[in-house]
């Protein structure tokens, strides 16, 4: 794939940005929008400036987050900024974000960037989205999801249009790239994993195995073409079953029967043939063995591509009505976070009676931002609500703009 430096970065923010971005040629929908602020001259202003800034600013200074997490933020038109989330998705795994926005006719840009270990290239850009609210709805929606062949670090950014102000939900997901392959079965008839010792220790299982009773139909993860259905000694009726859109191929074994043949296209869903214990697993009680196989890297276990996720997504007991307030630090004992939970890394420590501004809510927490900029979690009984007006921003005069 043709790859294209995104230029934008380098005009707002100099050859010394955070942000070496790498992405399809295909320009971005945040790209297209920086791009119309340039040619009407409003980079030249200090709005124009700040919120062309507030992008990589973000990334630099990104907050943490779990899967799933759930946050309902704030931001005003009065202040250019935007927030990144950053997070590890498991190999294996689906992330699905999505945004819902209360700004009439409103647009938000939500962009996905790859952490590289490349000082050069530190964020690659993966996935965009952004979203208009029709002209008879009061909300805006956006959405996107990624895939992650391996243990991925990502940061998720999210920045609305210049001189917009409102409340916003984003939820982050995790979900398995694959369906589950044993039709009315789920996590716990998975009772075999990958590098197990096989054979008195000569060789490593290389798969899952999924207990299920004789004829059981065992279905296809994904879309693909039947690669192959020849028998093996190990295996005894198996299916080979490419995933190209992957670069991937699923290996079916120990199967009683085979409906399909090589060659023949299928779909997510489609019966592949019935759970047995041909091949090796004649003195076991019927199962799938399930494996796969990654072109270029060999077997990599498929634990996390099929299992079902079973967590919810955390209560929401932060009061949204403080959203936007100001707030003092109730003592001298309370820790800034980078995530809303108490395992989250220490910013700073507070003392009594540190004005900040509540910008979001998630779970327990409140996502706050201090005077000078830096944000992160606090607990919502570790502050209080003040009448004081807030600052929101600078001015075109350099003048510190209030909020009451």
């Amino acid at each position: 794939m043709l790859l294209a430096l995104a230029a934008m970065f380098f005009v707002a923010c100099g050859p010394t940005s955070a942000l070496r971005t790498l992405g399809a040629s295909r320009i971005t929908p945040y790209e297209r929008y920086a791009q119309s602020l340039r040619d009407a001259g409003i980079d030249q202003t200090g709005m124009g400036r700040e919120w062309l800034a507030a992008s990589d600013s973000a990334l630099r200074t990104p907050l943490a987050a779990t899967l799933p997490s759930r946050e309902v933020g704030w931001y005003t038109r009065g202040e250019a900024r935007a927030v990144a989330y950053q997070l590890t998705i498991p190999g294996g795994q689906r992330l699905r974000a999505t945004l819902r926005g209360d700004g009439q006719h409103a647009r938000y840009f939500l962009d996905l960037f790859e952490q590289s270990d490349d000082t050069t290239l530190t964020f690659l850009h993966r996935v965009s989205a952004d979203s208009l609210a029709a002209p008879d709805s009061a909300a805006a929606v956006v959405g996107l999801v990624f895939e992650a062949s391996r243990d991925q670090r990502v940061l998720i950014r999210f920045q609305p249009e210049l001189l917009r102000g409102g409340r916003y939900e984003l939820t982050l997901q995790a979900e398995p790239t694959l369906a589950f392959p044993v039709s009315g079965r789920g996590n716990a008839a998975i009772q075999s994993f990958y590098g197990a010792e096989r054979d008195g220790g000569q060789r490593d299982h290389h798969g899952i195995d999924i207990f299920a009773p004789r004829g059981t139909p065992v279905l296809a993860a994904t879309d693909g073409v039947v690669r192959s259905t020849s028998p093996n000694a190990r295996g005894g009726n198996v299916v080979w079953l490419s995933d190209s859109r992957r670069e991937q191929t699923l290996y079916y074994a120990h199967l009683d029967t085979q409906f399909v043949q090589g060659g023949q296209q299928v779909r997510t869903g489609d019966t592949l043939g019935l759970v047995g214990n041909t091949g090796n697993a004649r003195t076991t009680p019927p199962h799938l063995h399930f494996g796969i196989y990654v072109s270029g890297r060999g077997p990599v276990d498929p634990l996390l591509h099929v299992r079902l996720v079973t967590s919810t997504m955390p209560e929401l007991r932060a009061d949204t009505g403080a959203l936007g307030r100001a707030a003092r630090t109730r003592s001298a004992a309370v820790t800034l976070r980078a995530a809303p939970n108490v395992r989250g890394d220490s910013i700073r420590r507070l003392a009594g009676e540190t004005p900040l501004r509540i910008m979001g809510a998630s779970a327990g927490w409140f996502r706050v931002q201090l005077a000078d900029g830096t944000a992160g979690y606090v607990t919502t009984g570790s502050v209080r609500v003040t009448p004081e007006p807030v600052a929101v921003g600078r001015s075109l005069s350099g003048d510190m703009v209030l909020e009451r």
